[in-house]
């Protein structure tokens, strides 16, 4: 198993406006909509420590993974993203949904994590996980490469969301579907450490993937501290 490591590179811009909860024309935005969020993820984070957080029941996502699994509806043979993979839980799950025949993409900036995630497939037996080393404004993944993205607990993690997003849109196959799940953002409910992590709520969220081109077509009801909506990929206009 091997990284794949993106070539792409990152343009910075004199002037920019940013505007956090309006969001600015798709490749306008050149600052990071919020600095620092990343930043522990940047410094090689042990990712076997990080696992014991993520993979716990503690974790709302973790608790209800095979649910949230069930509503991705994955079939053999699908190329998947599962984008800000981190410990690789929905990787792994992935994997054995869309075999044979298919692949999982698992995408992170943190390489310490995709070492991780290739350490536990091997140790698994799983032969149909790629590795892809991501950029802070870029999944990496290559164009026209995945019918299936999968967001969890990541949006918030978008610096550069716009651009993040516009390479997610490249990345999927005419048709294709895009899974958000993220923490709800809910003043007098989310706790305040909450409110000052996730930068944005979900009515925000669904509306810059809307405007990256993305349609909204559903949403899944059964979490409580997350929410879970679904995309399809339209083609842009300009």
């Amino acid at each position: 198993m091997r990284t794949i490591r993106s070539q792409r590179p990152i343009f910075y811009l004199a002037s920019a406006t940013l505007i956090l909860l309006a969001a600015p024309p798709l490749r306008a935005q050149e600052k990071s909509v919020h600095p620092g969020i990343n930043h522990e993820y940047e410094k090689n984070p042990n990712a076997k420590k990080y696992a014991e957080s993520f993979e716990t029941e503690g974790r709302e996502a973790f608790r209800f993974r095979k649910r949230i699994l069930a509503a991705c509806r994955l079939k053999p043979g699908m190329s998947v993203a599962d984008v800000g993979a981190g410990s690789g839980l929905f990787t792994r799950l992935f994997a054995a949904d869309v075999s044979p025949g298919g692949t999982v993409y698992a995408t992170d900036i943190a390489e310490n994590f995709l070492k991780h995630i290739e350490e536990t497939c091997n140790e698994a037996g799983i032969k149909n996980v790629k590795t892809v080393l991501a950029k802070p404004d870029s999944s990496g993944l290559a164009p026209g490469s995945v019918d299936f993205v999968f967001l969890c607990d990541v949006y918030h993690h978008f610096e550069f969301p716009q651009k993040t997003l516009a390479s997610l849109h490249a990345a999927l196959k005419p048709g294709g579907r895009l899974i958000v799940v993220d923490y709800r953002r809910e003043k007098g409910k989310t706790p305040d450490w909450l409110m000052k992590h996730v930068r944005a709520g979900q009515e925000v969220v669904t509306r810059e993937i809307e405007e990256a081109g993305f349609k909204l077509k559903r949403e899944e009801k059964f979490l409580k501290e997350n929410y879970l909506i679904e995309f399809e990929r339209v083609e842009q206009t300009e």
